[in-house]
């Protein structure tokens, strides 16, 4: 088993298959944009693939829908728009060649081999690790890890118990 993170991570992997599944909904989603429209529909599709990570805390469309979150290791917050660019410039390159004339031809010797690459790192990295989560510091993992965000949110707003009701006194 590799190491891409060799100074560790405070999260353990995230499940592969939900990962795998989130991933082929976001791709189902970016070929739908794709086919909205010639070039308008290829370019929406790639800014989605680009910047989908930081829709909803580190949770694009499919890590939603299967629990999976891409979380900012240094800072331990979900990943926002930055990261999010810079763990999915590989697969938005990818997107790309679905506009290029002959794009197929580039997809299939150049987009197919990033992908297979890319889900090799995932699979044998001791924390599900791959390319562009080490240009972006980031891992995903199970969508129930409590965020920094929400441990301070915690802290700044506690919940203290109800005070007590009124208490029914009975008078002789």
């Amino acid at each position: 088993m590799r190491d891409a993170r060799p100074e560790g991570s405070p999260y353990p992997k995230a499940d592969l298959w939900l990962r795998g599944l989130a991933r082929g909904v976001d791709f189902l989603l970016a070929f739908g944009l794709a086919t909205l429209g010639q070039e308008l529909g290829a370019i929406l599709a790639v800014i989605y693939l680009l910047v989908a990570d930081g829709f909803l805390h580190g949770q694009s469309p499919g890590k939603r829908l299967f629990g999976v979150r891409a979380m900012h290791i240094p800072d331990r917050t979900p990943a926002g728009y930055k990261e999010s660019v810079l763990r999915n410039a590989v697969f938005g390159l990818v997107a790309l060649f679905y506009v290029v004339p002959l794009g197929w031809i580039l997809l299939l010797l150049v987009g197919l081999p990033i992908i297979a690459f890319e889900s090799w790192m995932v699979w044998t990295d001791r924390l599900g690790i791959r390319i562009g989560d080490i240009f972006a510091d980031t891992q995903v993992v199970d969508g129930k890890v409590v965020t920094k965000i929400e441990v301070i949110a915690t802290h700044a707003f506690p919940m203290s118990p109800a005070p007590p009701g009124p208490t029914a006194s009975r008078v002789l």
